[in-house]
């Protein structure tokens, strides 16, 4: 499930859904249709691919995640360390600090983090 991937106009979709759900697959298509300039067949082609990949389900016109942003994303980013990190996340964090400073509220929000998890 951790290699599902999504195209950057699948991710715009797919917040659709997960800002809207449950959402009507009417409501859904004239979403798309303001928001991202697709016909109704490109709204269900896409829905229908992302079905399949076990994002999304269709039932009786209602559309609902099986997945949520959430749990997606944090499956992405674990992903991108093991495969980018050997699955170290010091290493991600060594990295990511070396082009960016951390604000005093993100390293004591990564302290809490730390200390939550030691408990």
């Amino acid at each position: 499930m951790s290699d599902i991937q999504l195209g950057v106009i699948e991710a715009k979709f797919a917040d659709i859904i997960w800002q809207n759900e449950p959402v009507q697959s009417s409501e859904l298509v004239k979403k798309s249709e303001n928001e991202l300039g697709w016909k109704k067949s490109t709204t269900f082609t896409v829905l229908r691919r992302l079905s399949e990949k076990g994002i999304f389900e269709n039932n009786g016109g209602t559309v609902t995640s099986l997945i949520s942003r959430d749990e997606f994303y944090s499956m992405q980013s674990e992903k991108f360390v093991e495969d980018t990190f050997g699955g170290s996340l010091p290493a991600f964090l060594a990295a990511f600090t070396k082009r960016k400073n951390l604000s005093g509220d993100e390293i004591a929000a990564l302290r809490r983090m730390v200390e939550e998890y030691e408990e």
